[in-house]
């Protein structure tokens, strides 16, 4: 009898198309978390050299406002804020 299948046949045909179906979604589920894992790290990397960037640039401020506040005091104007205040070129948001 070719055109019918024995239960076991079955059940072991089954059996096969279940485990190729797992394979695929085991497959899949590690092809996401290797791309995750190289996502995190190009993030961290990137966020590690913006953060370098931003500790260079606030030094550059804070080197930058203490000549404008030297400048400041040298010319008699007062004080950085006052003197900011009533120059208002330079908007400093504190």
């Amino acid at each position: 009898m070719a055109g019918q299948e024995d239960p076991v046949q079955r059940e072991i045909h089954q059996d096969w198309a279940n485990r190729e179906y797992i394979e695929v979604i085991t497959s899949s589920i590690k092809k996401i978390a290797d791309f995750l894992n190289s996502f995190d790290m190009s993030c961290r990397s990137r966020l590690a050299t913006l953060n370098e960037k931003l500790t260079a640039l606030e030094r550059r401020i804070e080197y930058i406002e203490a000549r404008v506040s030297k400048l400041a005091l040298q010319l008699g104007l007062g004080d950085v804020d006052s003197f900011i205040s009533r120059y208002s070129f330079i908007h400093i948001v504190r």
